[in-house]
């Protein structure tokens, strides 16, 4: 069951009993059973999970160390001392429902292996994993015999980086008289999100680990500066680092090959099946590539976390003192974000960042277009960008005349252009066809002739960069990355489930600029200790969307309403008299919105 409704086993357990009952024996079942939990008995009866299982079917071993067993067994040692550990059982699966750690005991209730709905039918945690929140099962809502009279409660882990749930955390006890939430619902959370914090600052050594590694590999830190000494490229599956030399001998196909060894050796369940021993075998490159890699793991803790591979040209050694070659600085994009739609438009633009021709970045305010315009013009790039802002500087008067043709150009705001701004843009380009420009724009007005003369001169070589709505998955990735460094001493900030949960449901019109003054805000001003609570977000992100698509307008009029109801406590009579308004008005608004 969701953390919002209380379990049907709660409120109606003896019918429910005979539901199952019902349902085992296939006779008709009463009414008002719960459809969500005929449909799980329905799926264990079409698995062949037998509802007088002993034990599962397949009793797989118990997996070997991982990064997320690595994490959460030192939490997990100390959470359990807050477990009545002869009435309550605490279990940690992986994303596959293995379970890796178990500590205490429920009398009746043996051990399991596995919690997978194929092998033991109706559980917390593939409820938990199926729908990425806190899931509760109660007594007969479980297809088993030997669950009658257990009531679980279950939260997802999500991986800090990328989203996904890596596992779950579940507190088994018996069944009691009690309502939903389970008595240990809040502790379930807790220990979620105390292995989704050690998670995230293994990730952070993870990244140290692996930037040491290439400083050796390049020959020091001195090395590391310049990287004329070796070819060395390291990657996690997110982060690269590549030496000069190493950028003069990759091309996409081989750095596309040496990822996809990355991630392989990454997402190695241990060493051992990382597929490459230290110092051997080189990856699979393509035939014209025209060098060899030597592929090095880079390890944490026994655990693969990333690859060192230095290149050497397929006829030789390369030679001690490289001739310089001129060639346009390789952009390096570090923006967050894993999501499909984000990726997508993200390698898009670095593909077309690769040639100093005009680019295009359009999407809608927020999305970050400046931010991975200036990404990918590269560091050395980035120190003699000219950037001109057509909301500040509509005819480009201050920013052209300074402007160096050897340099790139930024300009921001394009919808914002005035007619001589246009005019001169749209003359530059016919004279240096080939200046390294990039062009932010915000779709809204109709463009005037001119401005879309230079927009269509662009749309060959564009980009549009998703909302934030669209990848709303990005949103657990950004937090830690928009959140100013903590002050020493103090812990970084965290998020409750619930909180986290409103932030994802929430439509974002602002996009990452909107999230981010939010996080600055909170981080800024907050008072209290531990993660953020939902209580703690500003009302309109608290209380989620509208019932309808709003105009910016309405958006601002819907937030005053609900600041306003939480100044006075929820009086709507003394929120109309605050807001100038009548309680009719108050209402219809109310009802308009569905506050």
């Amino acid at each position: 069951m969701t953390t919002t409704e209380p379990s049907p086993a709660a409120t109606a357990r003896p019918s429910l009993r005979l539901a199952r009952e019902r349902f085992l024996s296939g006779c008709p079942l009463p009414g008002g059973v719960p459809e969500e939990v005929v449909a799980a008995w329905r799926r264990a009866r079409f698995f062949g999970v037998p509802h007088d299982l002993k034990e599962p079917a397949v009793a797989p071993s118990r997996p070997v160390e991982s990064a997320l067993l690595g994490a959460a067994r030192p939490v997990l040692d100390r959470i359990v001392t807050a477990l009545d550990t002869d009435r309550s059982l605490l279990v940690l699966t992986d994303e596959r429902l293995r379970v890796l750690w178990s500590a205490g005991s429920v009398p009746g209730l043996d051990p399991c292996p596995v919690l997978s709905e194929q092998e033991v039918g109706n559980n917390s945690a593939a409820l938990a994993l199926r729908t990425r929140r806190r899931a509760e099962v109660h007594g007969p809502e479980h297809f088993l015999d030997r669950w009658q009279d257990v009531s679980a409660v279950s939260v997802p882990v999500l991986d800090p980086e990328g989203g996904r749930v890596v596992g779950t955390v579940t507190v088994a006890s018996r069944l009691g008289t009690a309502r939903s939430p389970h008595p240990h619902a809040a502790l379930a959370e807790a220990a979620a999100a105390a292995v989704e914090t050690e998670l995230r600052a293994r990730a952070g050594r993870a990244e140290r680990v692996l930037l040491e590694a290439y400083v050796r590999a390049v020959g020091g830190p001195g090395r590391a500066m310049d990287g004329l000494d070796r070819a060395v490229v390291a990657l996690d599956g997110r982060n690269r680092l590549i030496s000069d030399s190493a950028q003069r001998l990759l091309t996409p196909e081989v750095l596309g090959a040496l990822e996809r060894t990355a991630v392989s050796a990454r997402h190695a369940e241990a060493v051992g099946e990382a597929g490459q021993s230290e110092g051997t075998g080189p990856p699979e490159l393509p035939d014209d590539s025209g060098c060899v890699a030597r592929i090095d793991p880079v390890r944490l803790d026994s655990m693969v976390v990333g690859i060192v591979a230095v290149l050497e040209p397929a006829a030789g050694p390369a030679p001690s003192m490289p001739v310089p070659v001129p060639a346009v600085p390789r952009p390096s994009c570090s923006l967050t974000g894993s999501s499909v739609p984000w990726r997508h438009a993200v390698g898009r633009a670095v593909e077309l960042a690769r040639s100093p021709e005009p680019l295009l970045l359009t999407g809608e305010r927020g999305t970050g277009k400046s931010a991975l315009a200036l990404d990918l013009l590269g560091t050395e790039a980035r120190a003699v960008v000219e950037i001109a802002d057509a909301a500040l500087d509509a005819g480009l008067e201050r920013a052209l005349p300074t402007w160096r043709a050897d340099r790139p150009l930024l300009l921001r705001h394009a919808e914002r252009l005035a007619q001589p701004g246009v005019a001169a843009l749209n003359s530059l380009l016919d004279t240096h066809p080939d200046t390294r420009l990039l062009v932010t724009y915000t779709p809204g007005a109709p463009a005037g002739p001119c401005l879309q003369r230079l927009l269509d001169k662009l749309s060959a070589r564009s980009v549009t960069l998703p909302p934030l709505r669209e990848r709303t998955e990005d949103i657990r990735e950004l937090l830690p990355a928009l959140a100013p460094r903590p002050v020493p001493g103090q812990p970084p900030l965290t998020w409750t489930l619930d909180a986290l949960r409103a932030l994802e449901r929430y439509p974002w019109p602002g996009n990452v600029t909107e999230l981010a003054h939010v996080v600055r805000a909170l981080a800024e001003d907050r008072r209290m200790s531990g993660p953020v609570r939902r209580a703690e977000l500003p009302d309109a992100v608290r209380e989620g969307p509208a019932a309808r698509p709003l105009s910016p307008m309405e958006h601002a009029e819907r937030a005053a309403i609900l600041e306003a109801l939480r100044r006075h406590g929820g009086n709507k009579a003394r929120a109309a008299a605050a807001l100038g308004i009548g309680r009719a008005t108050l209402y219809r608004k109310l009802r308009g919105y569905r506050v």
